[in-house]
């Protein structure tokens, strides 16, 4: 209890992020829509977000250092609230990218400020619950914000007004604590070669991951519009998408740490591709059928990325883990910035199922991959602990650093 006491400020900016600025992508792909933009637009829309958040990981530590954490924090929250405000009152496409572009740099600059003070405040004994608390809140927090989008008229003044609120909230926490802000961290390097020298299967399990995630959270809406569901039913689309990753973290944790890790991929990729295929035949049997195969999805496909981070560790040293993490990011950024614009550019051409057919065929390589490395090297003898490792920021390495080594 005294634990959650001492972070409550920091996770209650967390959760008042999440509901703000996690909101805005379906509300985006469900606004659009309405407002007649096409897919592809709808799908560069997701891109430029994710654009946004990788140059809010690198900009963020910079700028700590040049002016404080609860200012920096302020001015990335300003960021995000000035894009999601901004919507209703340039309606066009290409003007909602320069938008989405401001959530995101707001995401991944407010996540780095949070992770660099809680990296200030956990010790050795306190790491892992504060790293479990963590956890639930940010995944309920995401839970939240896919749940309100069933209540948030699609291109309403309204909605993005309650989540620029929401997004602006956030800064309350933070910036009125009276613990002591932490010293400025050091950025990590940015070297994404050393994903690929220490692990090739990670480095691509990283990229699909970002494929599969970006694709259905930027353009899952528009898919779920495209096979007639409505709003409040597109909000528990999500939802159960989001609760099945959740979910599949604790079993999927414990096999990963009791067998080779490469196989623990290959079985979730070969179930991957098995959830896509249902998710496509299931299309026209009635909501519970849709719902069910977006669970078995995120239940599938949430614990790649941590499953390929663990494999990335296993090989590394403890002075490489922070920059690891952070080039093992950089690639899943590169996988989410190219999934949304390439599966709404499908979807155009081929119709609603061809992002998952996108997305099986990432799997499928992954799989081949997966297969090819276990010819090149053996699985080490001493492996790093399974740890959910969120992607919110360069920093979050240092979070897992001594959690990893222990």
């Amino acid at each position: 209890m005294r634990l959650l006491v001492s972070f409550a400020a920091l996770f209650l900016s967390v959760v008042l992020l999440q509901l703000g600025s996690g909101g805005v992508a379906p509300l985006d792909a469900i606004s659009g829509a309405a407002l007649g933009f096409s897919t592809t637009e709808l799908g560069m829309l997701g891109s430029a977000h994710f654009f946004g958040f990788f140059l809010g990981c690198w900009w963020a530590p910079r700028l700590m250092g040049e002016v404080g954490h609860s200012r920096a924090f302020a001015a990335f929250t300003a960021a995000g609230t000035i894009g999601i405000l901004a919507h209703m009152l340039i309606i066009d496409p290409w003007a909602w990218g320069i938008m989405r572009m401001g959530s995101g740099l707001c995401v991944a600059g407010c996540y780095t400020i949070i992770e660099a003070w809680l990296q200030s405040k956990v010790t050795n004994e306190t790491r892992g619950r504060a790293m479990g608390i963590y956890r639930i809140v940010d995944i309920g927090g995401s839970l939240g914000a896919q749940l309100m989008i069933g209540v948030l008229e699609p291109a309403s003044y309204v909605s993005y007004n309650l989540l620029a609120l929401l997004c602006c909230a956030a800064i309350f926490p933070l910036t009125l604590t009276k613990a002591a802000p932490p010293e400025t961290p050091d950025a990590p390097r940015l070297r994404p070669r050393l994903a690929w020298d220490r692990s090739p299967l990670a480095a691509l399990g990283v990229v699909v991951s970002g494929i599969s995630g970006a694709s259905f959270r930027m353009v899952g809406p528009v898919y779920g519009i495209e096979v007639g569901l409505r709003a409040d039913q597109i909000a528990l689309f999500l939802a159960a998408y989001v609760l099945g990753g959740a979910v599949a973290q604790f079993p999927i944790g414990w096999v990963a740490d009791k067998y080779d890790r490469r196989w623990v991929l290959i079985w979730l990729s070969a179930a991957t591709i098995a959830t896509c295929a249902a998710t496509i035949l299931l299309a026209g049997s009635g909501t519970v059928a849709v719902f069910s195969a977006a669970a078995l999805f995120g239940f599938a496909t949430l614990p790649v990325y941590s499953v390929s981070t663990a494999h990335a560790h296993d090989f590394a040293e403890s002075r490489e883990r922070v920059e690891l993490s952070a080039a093992l990011m950089f690639l899943y950024a590169v996988g989410a910035i190219a999934a949304p614009i390439l599966s709404s550019v499908l979807i155009d051409s081929f119709g609603p199922s061809a992002m998952f057919v996108l997305i099986a065929v990432s799997y499928l390589l992954l799989i081949a991959f997966g297969i090819s490395r276990m010819w090149v090297r053996p699985t080490p003898a001493e492996r790093t602990a399974y740890t959910y490792e969120p992607r919110t920021s360069f920093l979050i390495g240092r979070l897992l650093r001594r959690k990893r080594s222990d």
